[in-house]
């Protein structure tokens, strides 16, 4: 009895039941165990419709959709789910029977949005079993699919925190030297943290009319899993300002194909960082607020004292747009799809984004102005 909730596991006519009874009351298990032996019973005497388990749907959707690009993920969310809901009956997978994975996600600092992306996947799940999926008796698994309530992601979500260059300076003082590297780079490119992560010199083009290189990360790119892609499927092209080109220079001959090995840098043996946002990087942020406060006699703004990684593109965004470069070559910086083959660019081109690029190169107040408006804390 897990968790307090009752489990069945008992033989009916040679065959084995092994499910959850979804209750911690026993009068109310014994009930559910009647219920479900005389199913069993209508099922070998008059053909009745099986029963089936959620974890049965769960392994044929992953089986069935094992080509998509998003399918490790989506694994990753049926494994969370199979100890709350695996051995229950599709008829009864609920906003009820989904309480305490939502409740225990939440407990665990999970956002609205993490937990919305489970719940979608469960609702697909369910879609199949009542519109697609057929027992041998051609009728659905499922009849009707509850109605599954998701979470106010408006609300819970945390707005993007772009970095001022004196908090930039605070924080990257704090990381360590191959993580303050990725972070220099990856606030004056614009790329995703994976982008950082598995960057490699195969995919670096030199550009010999403008006397440097660019980056073309393929659109096949896997990120963290194999085959999780580019965001939007294009090639991304990436564009070095005077600061990524150092950056760059200084990581070559670290290793024969990362661009930003983790490691001994006289064996080729490191792999690539996994996540930038690791104990390093939340440590950092931690000792750059109590800095800040200690510098200004004020606490930290909560942005910066819980600065996300992802932050660091936007405030590459945020500082093209206050140093007057257009959207458009904005959107070719950050790589946003614009209906444009990036691997298409002439050198003239090229030039006009890297001089956009390196309007945000500085990396102290000599910088264009920034000036972010914040809501006053307390």
């Amino acid at each position: 009895m897990p968790n307090g909730i009752w489990k069945i596991d008992k033989r009916y006519k040679g065959e084995r039941i092994q499910e959850s009874t979804g209750t911690c009351d026993r009068e109310e298990a014994e009930q559910y165990l009647i219920h479900r032996l005389e199913q069993l019973r209508q099922e070998k005497v008059y053909g009745v419709r099986p029963v089936i388990q959620w974890q049965e749907a769960a392994t044929r959707y992953l089986i069935e959709f094992q080509n998509q690009p998003s399918i490790w993920l989506t694994a990753i969310y049926l494994e969370q789910l199979d100890s709350y809901i695996g051995d229950l009956p599709l008829a009864r997978i609920d906003d009820r029977s989904l309480a305490p994975y939502i409740k225990d996600k939440l407990q665990g600092g999970a956002s609205n949005r993490t937990v919305n992306i489970a719940l979608e996947r469960v609702i697909r799940i369910l879609n199949l079993c009542a519109r697609k999926w057929r027992d041998d008796n051609s009728k659905p698994w499922l009849d009707t699919v509850p109605m599954i309530a998701k979470l106010d992601e408006k609300r819970a979500s945390r707005k993007p925190y772009p970095l001022s260059w004196e908090e930039q300076s605070l924080l990257f003082a704090e990381l360590p030297d191959h993580l303050r590297r990725m972070a220099l780079y990856k606030v004056n490119t614009g790329c995703r943290e994976q982008e950082v992560c598995k960057l490699r010199w195969e995919w670096e083009i030199a550009v010999p009319e403008l006397g440097t290189s660019v980056f073309l990360i393929p659109a096949e790119f896997g990120g963290r899993r194999e085959q999780s892609g580019v965001k939007n499927r294009d090639e991304r092209l990436v564009v070095l300002n005077d600061v990524a080109r150092r950056v760059i220079d200084g990581q070559r001959g670290l290793h024969p194909s990362l661009v930003f090995p983790y490691g001994n840098p006289d064996q080729f043996g490191p792999t690539a960082v996994h996540r930038m946002n690791d104990s390093a990087w939340r440590k950092a942020r931690v000792r750059s607020a109590t800095k800040w406060e200690e510098i200004h006699k004020t606490p930290a703004h909560p942005g910066f004292a819980s600065i996300r990684i992802h932050d660091l593109k936007h405030t590459f965004g945020r500082r093209l747009r206050a140093a007057g470069v257009t959207e458009e070559d904005r959107k070719a910086l950050l790589g946003h799809k614009n209906g444009s083959i990036t691997s298409h660019y002439s050198a003239a081109e090229l030039d006009q984004l890297i001089d956009a690029a390196n309007k945000v190169s500085a990396t102290d107040s000599r910088a264009p102005a920034l000036t972010i408006l914040k809501r006053r804390q307390g």
